[in-house]
């Protein structure tokens, strides 16, 4: 079974372009040709139906049938189109975690927390681990309505639960990891996801604590909710909320003095207002321009400005490029240069170092491929754009890579740059400003 094609129908859906890739399954956007809505349809991968995927499926239907909550993505359809098990969602805006690339008001995020934490609450109250908690399963609809979706690797909680440490990394429990997941698993990821979303940070092993972005929790909330947060990031799972009904009476209870907001927003007049400076604009329109071209995901640790996983070099100020983990695109993470990489590789396409224990054969197709190997013994593997070498013979990339919608090139490697925005190539570091 070949992969869907865009304007393809399944049954009374037209398929629209890919949303979103998980583990076993991809998200499209897709039109109701009778209700004429659009929706979200997720569909298992190609080559991977198989009687547990589709009994995942079943099981990810029958858990959030049950689950009868504003803030909890119902399910719009499901079952068999064509060959395909396929599950019909309402179509948000953005995920949470598109949404935290930008500015937020102190009210704004106090409204998202306790959506998020009364959907979780509400599961657990039906005994049921989510599991995989993260900004992208909590989606955004309009007027700031949060949804949370993807129950696929949900657990029914037991006296015992024990699983083989499924979830996304960078928002794993520490038990979890070790395959002892509890509803306090779930209440350590929220910890994290609200943290991140209170500081612009998001903790890393081994989270001692104050984690980084301390700094402005203190001095943004009070001391209840700083305190609040600490408790749901405790190792120990003993000394966390028990499950997220707990956690979300506790919130409820110092919502009203949550949010102190920083001492200069206090003091600030109207007429003294700040107006944003050329960098900020600059910063904006880049943003509004080639955000999703580059999959610009995160910022850089020294100067914040906005980065792509695929640079190697901060073109704003010409640091060296440390990854996160929020940055990273794929399940699998490079252990010499921490960037995503697929399952299948062979090696890291950005750094030459070698994958451990890879994939036999390709899981997937994907439609980010923008290129071909040039050497003949592989047989012209596909590329994905910057790629410095061949993920699977290790040959370096001859081919200049450029920008879509862009024709400058770096003088010192040819790659395509933005002289109108960037101070630095970001391939290879050289100043690329324009006198």
């Amino acid at each position: 079974m070949t992969a869907v094609r865009v304007r393809q129908r399944l049954g009374k859906y037209r398929i629209g372009k890919r949303l979103a890739e998980g583990g076993f399954a991809v998200v499209y956007k897709a039109y109701d040709t009778i209700a004429g809505i659009p929706v979200a349809l997720k569909l298992p991968h190609p080559g991977l139906v198989t009687k547990d995927t589709l009994e995942t499926f079943r099981k990810e239907v029958r858990l959030t049938a049950g689950l009868d909550h504003p803030n909890i993505l119902p399910v719009k359809d499901a079952g068999f189109i064509d060959g395909w098990f396929v599950i019909a969602y309402p179509l948000g805006d953005e995920t949470l975690g598109d949404r935290l690339g930008r500015r937020m008001s102190g009210r704004t995020m106090i409204s998202l927390a306790e959506q998020m934490l009364g959907a979780v609450a509400f599961a657990h109250r039906k005994r049921i681990l989510h599991g995989d908690l993260k900004p992208e399963n909590f989606i955004m609809f309009p007027g700031g309505h949060l949804r949370l979706a993807d129950f696929g690797i949900a657990k029914v909680a037991r006296r015992t639960l024990e699983a083989s440490g499924s979830g996304t990394l960078g928002y794993l429990a520490p038990e979890q990891a070790m395959g002892k997941p509890s509803l306090r698993s779930d209440v350590f990821s929220l910890g994290l996801i609200l943290y991140r979303m209170f500081s612009g940070y998001l903790p890393e092993w081994p989270f001692t604590w104050p984690p980084a972005g301390f700094e402005r929790v203190r001095k943004c909330l009070h001391a209840d909710l700083v305190a609040f947060l600490r408790r749901c990031l405790e190792l120990d799972h003993r000394k966390r909320f028990a499950d997220a009904t707990r956690m979300v009476t506790a919130f409820r209870r110092l919502k009203p003095r949550a949010w102190r907001g920083t001492p200069a927003r206090r003091r600030r007049t109207k007429s003294a207002k700040k107006r944003a400076d050329w960098k900020t604009l600059r910063t904006r329109e880049f943003l509004k321009e080639y955000r999703s071209a580059l999959e610009v995901r995160g910022t850089c640790g020294r100067c914040r400005g906005p980065v792509s996983e695929t640079m190697q070099f901060c073109p704003w100020c010409g640091t060296k490029r440390r990854v996160a983990a929020a940055e990273n695109r794929f399940r699998r993470r490079c252990p010499r240069c921490k960037r995503g990489m697929k399952t299948d590789w062979r090696f890291c396409p950005w750094c030459y170092g070698p994958v451990v224990n890879p994939d036999a054969t390709p899981r997937h197709s994907d439609v980010r491929y923008a290129g071909r190997c040039t050497n003949a013994r592989c047989a012209g593997k596909d590329l994905m754009p910057f790629m410095r070498y061949c993920p699977w013979c290790r040959r370096k990339v001859q081919r200049a890579w450029k920008i879509e919608g862009a024709t400058e090139r770096c003088p010192k490697c040819s790659w395509g740059v933005l002289r109108d925005y960037w101070e630095h190539c970001p391939w290879c570091g050289c100043a690329v400003r324009k006198r």
